[in-house]
């Protein structure tokens, strides 16, 4: 089945629904199938968010909404040609002229009727079609917009603006829209509406295969080691690590001292990297005689600090077990960002060696510690951001915990006058009723009357009226009060929340 196949009736009707408005998650069961079949067609995207399916019509879904069929179908090249004459204004006139066709002539249609009917189709060009030509003039403003700017910010996108811009992002770099010795990278942001970064960086991107000697500058090797560094002079007497052949390990520790070098002379820091816990052997006693901990590592490295920043370089044999000769003797160079996802690798290869490529090294450690700042930055910005909204939400849980105190205490006044209304009203029956008491009660009567007294003080004393009412002093709420009034929030801190809330 092609993308371009006829959609049934019950595929067709779904897709005008959800184009009218009508939300996914309230159509039935049964025509969820339908849904995604019409999102691999490329006519709606699905997605699921908090467990609830949500669908929107794309820009071909409505193309077949109003033309009955898919804008890449074949068959109808011809018309969508003519999509863009069809939908100008009334009033407007095209570009070029459009000609009536000529009715041929009886003599002419006798000899080319055959020839015509069996005319094949030459379909339309791919950048012909409406969503390549609407994705270009995307992906032409975004361009134009990043030149100016530098970077462009998509605030509060959902997921289906994510996947747009992904796709027009993708669409500049196939058809070579990017400026030269520019790229393009994008990331969602750390603040509260996680909003999206499209930047323009110069140069090529550390992961576009570039390891070549020529890509990066060169780094001069020193022939043989005198006068090192005291990390690469700590690694070459410490026999426990750059456990290798002996020209080996001379080779690595130049190719160590001529990268700590080069990072001193753009002024970055060098520090060792000792060796773990985990990697020692625990020292034992036999005989009288006590062995010191002690290790054996394949590997030497070491620390470069950019900034703030600290990655690990190590260097240690690509295939130290191999049989074969020329493998065993590669090196290889590999480091891991502390806080990044990112991680490289160089090795000896047929067209360079490791030596060519220490330039390319250094370049990856500082773009990663650029990467590591700006997320740092990002991060801060956004810690001060949850900071202020948890002030603002603990002063608004506040107020609103003291509103809740106030009309507690108010209802309590106004539930304790009902009860000295009912009671008053019970006393004043009371007391008609002893004055009914007949000469035959009146011996009886002294008890209620001594009641009837005790009950007239009591209400004197608990009738909240009989002193004007002040305004009540609230206390200050406790934590665990405030977090019905938090909306998310902990009452303990802005990191110790369990939801940000919509503040």
């Amino acid at each position: 089945m092609h993308r371009w196949s006829p959609l049934n009736e019950r595929q067709l009707a779904l897709l005008g629904r959800l184009n009218a408005g009508e939300s996914l998650a309230a159509q039935p069961v049964s025509d969820r199938r339908s849904a995604y079949a019409l999102r691999d067609r490329g006519l709606l995207t699905v997605r699921r968010s908090g467990g609830a399916l949500s669908a929107e019509v794309t820009e071909a879904g409505r193309f077949y909404l109003q033309h009955g069929h898919h804008p890449d179908h074949p068959d109808h090249t011809s018309q969508n040609s003519r999509t863009t004459v069809a939908a100008s204004p009334p009033g407007s006139r095209p570009a070029t002229p459009v000609s009536k066709p000529i009715r041929p002539t009886a003599a002419a249609n006798h000899g080319t009727a055959t020839a015509s009917k069996k005319a094949p189709k030459v379909p339309m060009a791919y950048s012909e079609r409406p969503i390549p030509v609407a994705r270009r003039a995307k992906a032409l403003d975004l361009i134009e917009r990043l030149v100016e700017r530098r970077e462009v910010i998509i605030h509060e996108p959902d997921e289906a603006q994510v996947t747009e811009w992904r796709r027009v992002i993708d669409f500049a770099k196939r058809h070579s829209l990017v400026p030269p010795g520019n790229r393009i990278e994008k990331f969602r942001m750390f603040n509260r509406t996680r909003d999206l970064q499209i930047s323009l960086l110069d140069g090529a991107h550390p992961n576009a295969g570039r390891q070549t000697p020529e890509d990066g500058p060169r780094v001069p090797v020193p022939v043989q080691l005198r006068s090192p560094h005291p990390v690469v002079s700590s690694l070459r007497d410490d026999e426990g690590r750059l456990v290798m052949p002996a020209e080996l390990r001379r080779r690595a520790l130049r190719l160590f001292q001529a990268l700590v070098a080069e990072a001193v002379r753009r002024g970055h820091k060098v520090a060792d990297h000792p060796v773990a816990d985990r990697h020692r052997r625990h020292g034992y006693s036999y005989n009288g005689r006590v062995t010191a901990p002690s290790y054996s590592r394949r590997n030497g490295e070491l620390n470069l600090v950019v900034g703030k920043f600290t990655c690990t370089v190590t260097i240690q044999q690509e295939s130290p077990q191999s049989s074969d000769p020329l493998r065993a003797e590669k090196l290889m160079l590999e480091f891991s960002p502390s806080r990044s996802a990112r991680r490289r690798q160089w090795a000896d290869r047929k067209r360079w060696v490791l030596e060519d490529v220490l330039g390319a090294v250094l370049d990856e450690v500082e773009f990663c510690a650029a990467e590591d700042a700006k997320r740092e930055e990002e991060e801060k910005r956004a810690k001060a951001e949850r900071e202020t909204r948890w002030h603002e939400a603990m002063a608004a849980a506040r107020q609103r915990a003291v509103q809740a105190e106030l009309a507690r205490v108010l209802g309590e006044q106004a539930g304790q006058w009902r009860e000295v209304a009912l009671l008053r009203e019970y006393c004043a029956a009371l007391e008609v009723r002893i004055a009914e008491a007949s000469a035959s009660e009146e011996a009886q009567v002294a008890s209620p009357r001594e009641w009837l007294g005790w009950a007239q003080r009591h209400i004197e004393a608990i009738d909240p009226l009989r002193r004007l009412p002040g305004m009540p002093t609230p206390r200050e709420p406790k934590a665990d009060e405030l977090k019905s009034y938090l909306n998310g929030w902990s009452p303990h801190g802005p990191e110790s929340h369990t939801g940000w809330g919509n503040y």
